[in-house]
């Protein structure tokens, strides 16, 4: 696409944290910006603000088709939905639709490694942020993890490396967005109530790698087989993690095995370009074999970009679970009690459920992605002991899962967490992981977590 210029008009679509971000960007660029989002002015009063000495027009409270099909270029908010009928008129009228991180990207001219998958992309995120700030080296942390790429690219500072968390919803309109080390962890049905189906999800996350050369690096799961299939020929070069000890690699991919593997209580490193090294994991603090793949990816990462294996090893070991995410929050008459409010779709809660040796009472539910939740039965069958279902997707999940443990449904997602405790004994693992999203009860995973944390505190 034609390259943002002053004098241009743009138009921003949505005005949550990415819109405000690239409202300020194309403002100090120049362009001629109006801002547009269905909130009305009361429900923007923190977005306004944000924007307070900034030049720009705005239309609040609904949209105006003229208004879109008057521009040089638009770009979306990642929590917009792509067809609405002002964008589809204005991509009718050949006016170039970006995300926030697609125009930012014209302006960061130092390398990006990009995170994408279905689960884990936080995690990974910081894990590489951490290790290459431990290797001495500078790194902006950004995209869908929650600070704008925008803001790097606007400011002056720059740093060595800029990692970026990548949904797919921002991949639905990234064009030249080209990083040099794309990490894709894993790829599982989620956001079906937004795509046609997992065909269309899993083509949006592979768009991450259409502008990669021979001079970048894609790091993936050998065990994803979906993966592999599409991105086998891709031009930047492979490097693999896996969970399967080097020995249990299947025999196709053990001579150009180029990557980590995972060894009894350690992570081994095995490349040509890096020699061989092994990294303990004794006393790591990130639980389950899900994180465990996400240190391989980070670590292949890191090593890209020339990252030391004593920094790696520290960070390794002291990095600690990001909030909502099996996070620990209290241990109350020998019953732990984890918070994994992000786990929200059946992927996730899978892998969740595989973290425990424990017995499980499981706290799940909430609102609906179109996923089919019976493929969660032997996970459920084989870790958990009293299922608690709550939220609108109760009802469905009960009939999916509720003959595989003993199970209830309750009206209140208070009355959900103090029934899991009520049901458990000494030993026993409360864990809120609802596989669905957050927005029946509340604004976001966020707050549905810190809700489960406060109700806990009370025990």
């Amino acid at each position: 696409m034609e390259k943002v210029k002053k004098g241009m008009r743009a138009l921003v679509v949505g005005l949550g944290k990415s819109g405000v971000s690239a409202t300020k960007l194309l403002c100090k660029k120049g362009l001629k910006v109006t801002v547009t989002d269905e909130l009305n002015k009361s429900d923007l009063k923190e977005s306004l603000d944000a924007l307070e000495g900034y030049e720009f027009d705005s239309e609040l409270g609904k949209h105006v088709l003229k208004t879109f099909t008057d521009q040089d270029l638009i770009v979306v908010s990642p929590g917009v939905r792509l067809d609405i009928k002002p964008l589809e008129q204005a991509k009718k009228s050949n006016i170039p639709v970006i995300s926030e991180i697609e125009l930012a990207a014209q302006f960061i001219t130092e390398r990006i490694i990009a995170v994408t998958g279905t689960n884990g992309k936080t995690t990974t995120s910081h894990l590489i942020h951490e290790m290459i700030q431990a290797g001495g080296k500078t790194s902006f942390l950004g995209g869908n993890v929650g600070v704008p790429l925008c803001d790097y690219a606007g400011r002056r500072e720059k740093c060595d490396f800029v990692v970026v968390e990548v949904s797919s919803f921002q991949l639905e309109t990234c064009f030249d967005f080209k990083p040099h080390v794309a990490v894709f962890l894993n790829v599982a049905p989620d956001h079906l109530d937004r795509y046609s189906g997992f065909e269309e999800y899993v083509k949006t996350k592979l768009r991450l790698k259409n502008n990669m050369t021979e001079e970048d690096y894609i790091v993936t799961n050998l065990r994803d087989s979906k993966l592999m299939t599409q991105l086998s020929g891709t031009a930047a070069k492979p490097l693999y993690f896996t969970t399967d000890s080097f020995a249990k690699i299947s025999p196709q991919y053990v001579e150009k095995f180029q990557g980590t593997s995972l060894e009894p209580g350690q992570i081994a490193l095995r490349t040509e370009r890096w020699k061989e090294h092994l990294f303990p994991l004794q006393g790591a603090l990130l639980r389950g074999l899900h994180n465990r793949e996400n240190m391989m990816a980070a670590t292949l990462a890191a090593k890209v970009a020339g990252i030391s294996n004593e920094a790696i090893q520290k960070v390794l070991l002291s990095f600690k679970p990001l909030p909502h995410r099996m996070e620990f929050v209290a241990r109350k008459n020998q019953v732990s009690f984890y918070n994994d409010s992000k786990g929200t779709n059946v992927h996730s809660l899978m892998r969740s459920l595989e973290s425990f040796r424990e017995p499980v009472i499981l706290i799940a539910g909430g609102r609906d992605k179109g996923e089919e939740y019976e493929t969660l039965a032997p996970y459920i069958k084989k870790h958990v002991k009293n299922l608690i279902l709550v939220g609108e997707a109760k009802e469905k999940l009960n009939r999916a899962i509720g003959d595989h443990s003993e199970t209830f449904l309750v009206g209140t997602f208070e009355e959900a967490v103090y029934v899991a405790y009520q049901k458990s004994r000494s030993g026993d693992v409360v864990l809120l992981s609802p596989g669905c999203a957050s927005q029946d009860m509340f604004k976001n995973y966020e707050e549905r977590g810190e809700q489960f944390k406060k109700i806990v505190a009370r025990f």
